[in-house]
């Protein structure tokens, strides 16, 4: 539900106290609510985050958001379209104050060719959201959202402020019919 990637902060916090040219990796802060990435348009730098949680979405024709995920620290961003030379696939806002390594496209493509540990973790990631998306579409087929709405609840309760609009967003519902949902829930706990 909130993804983190501990070896990747450690790598690139490293990489960015060790470098030479200091415009390479710079620190950057977002504020809450604001956009790092915007889904359709381009972007000129990969980021990874230090600190903070980020919602990851689409937004639909009906202007309506879908959370894929919640990222946090250690997450990279913007990488498959700058492979992909495509615009941004999703969005990401901040949903709390957020602080990223922002990393230039062509440092960061010079390091791709010739960074072993980089290329690994990259793998690595992308294994990881291969997995991930295929548990959470498995798991939302044959489990009620019952389930998932508990994680969400513990989630908002131990780690972080989550709107019930996000909630709604990331169950693929909406908010009346969260409502409903977390009264049902609550009943059955008492029972």
């Amino acid at each position: 539900m909130l993804r983190t990637n501990q070896p990747f902060l450690n790598y690139l916090e490293k990489l960015y106290l060790d470098q030479k040219h200091q415009e390479n990796i710079i620190l950057q802060s977002f504020e809450k609510g604001e956009k790092l990435l915007t889904q359709g348009e381009t972007s000129d730098k990969i980021m990874l985050i230090k600190s903070g949680i980020t919602k990851c979405f689409f937004l639909e024709e009906t202007k309506e958001e879908y959370i894929v995920e919640f990222l946090g620290k250690g997450e990279i961003l913007g990488e498959i379209e700058m492979m992909k030379n495509v615009p941004c696939i999703c969005s990401i806002e901040s949903i709390t104050e957020v602080t990223v390594f922002t990393i230039t496209i062509p440092y960061f493509q010079a390091l791709i060719k010739n960074d072993l540990n980089l290329n690994n973790l990259l793998l690595d990631v992308f294994a990881e959201r291969i997995v991930n998306t295929s548990n959470r579409s498995s798991y939302q087929q044959l489990h009620a959202s019952e389930h998932t709405l508990s994680q969400l609840l513990d989630l908002k309760a131990k780690e972080m402020k989550i709107s019930k609009e996000d909630m709604a967003s990331y169950l693929g519902t909406n908010i009346r019919s969260l409502n409903k949902a977390i009264r049902d829930y609550e009943k059955k706990k008492m029972i």
